[in-house]
């Protein structure tokens, strides 16, 4: 490992002050359990690594039936998963936190980390974006707020300035009858990147969607909306019929590589199954909330 300069900032306008003065070289230090691979494994050298442990103003989850959750960038994956209302709430959410690395990954990874490193699989992703989350965003011009689901660019790359960092999420108070899931396909069990992430909100009206939400993970070069599959959902009737149609709306959607996790061909036929099966469990979900 290279040489750098280590900075312990004590609030975010020190942290986001380091980075405008540090500049390219800079690197933020959330959990570390991909920056520290990296710098070691990966070839990365950063002149300067900015911690972001003492930083209270990044951590905490709250929940409030009117302005709905609010959970800090800091805070770890491990604390998300276990969280009473996201499990209650945003069940999709505690599952994507729930499946990232090992045990011991998740109770050092930050939720911010895991959406701010903008790989293709991350499992929060998804997430996050059907749930219409909100980041919340400082930098030395002030704070802005940005669309999760207009967050990413590309691979590893996301709308963030230089001198910007991610300081919370909020998610606004699901609809009655609202039922949430995230499930991935991994070529092995555990400690493994998704192939396929797939993400499903659905409102229910009675027997009819009032509206739904699918992003898929790992198929493109961001994690990304099927907007034409949630339009096959709203005001239709939850049924198979209608599943299967929006199943195949979100496979042609779909523009996965093949990689060694698998081939496009493969990877997008799971979309369509992945999708279908999604579907029926926030069904049953949104049916017993």
């Amino acid at each position: 490992m290279h040489r750098f300069e280590y900075f312990a900032p004590q609030s975010v306008a020190e942290a986001v002050t380091l980075l405008k003065e540090r500049g390219d070289g800079v690197r933020l230090l959330a959990g570390g359990t991909d920056l520290l691979v990296h710098m070691k494994e990966g070839g990365l050298h950063p002149s300067a690594v900015v911690s972001l442990h003492a930083l209270d103003d990044l951590r905490g989850i709250a929940f409030d039936e009117t302005s709905g959750l609010r959970a800090g960038a800091g805070e770890l994956l491990a604390a998300v998963e276990s969280h009473e209302a996201v499990r209650s709430r945003y069940a999709a959410l505690a599952e994507g936190a729930g499946i990232v690395g090992s045990v011991q990954t998740r109770n050092m990874a930050t939720l911010g980390g895991n959406i701010a490193n903008a790989a293709p699989s991350a499992d929060t992703a998804p997430p996050l974006v059907v749930f219409d989350a909100i980041a919340e965003i400082a930098g030395r011009d002030g704070e802005r707020e940005v669309p999760v689901a207009e967050l990413f660019t590309g691979p590893g790359q996301t709308v963030l300035a230089k001198d910007e960092m991610l300081v919370a999420f909020r998610l606004p108070v699901p609809a009655p009858h609202t039922g949430s899931v995230y499930q991935r396909h991994t070529p092995r069990k555990i400690m493994d990147i998704a192939a396929v992430g797939v993400g499903v909100r659905l409102t229910l009206d009675g027997d009819a969607i009032a509206d739904a939400r699918v992003c898929l993970g790992a198929v493109g070069p961001t994690p990304f909306r099927a907007t034409e599959a949630e339009e096959a959902l709203a005001g239709q009737p939850a049924n198979e019929t209608t599943f299967a149609r929006a199943a195949e709306l979100a496979q042609a959607a779909a523009k996965p590589i093949s990689d060694v996790r698998g081939s496009a061909e493969f990877r997008r036929y799971l979309v369509g199954v992945m999708t279908k099966r999604c579907l029926g469990i926030a069904l049953e979900r949104a049916g017993a909330s």
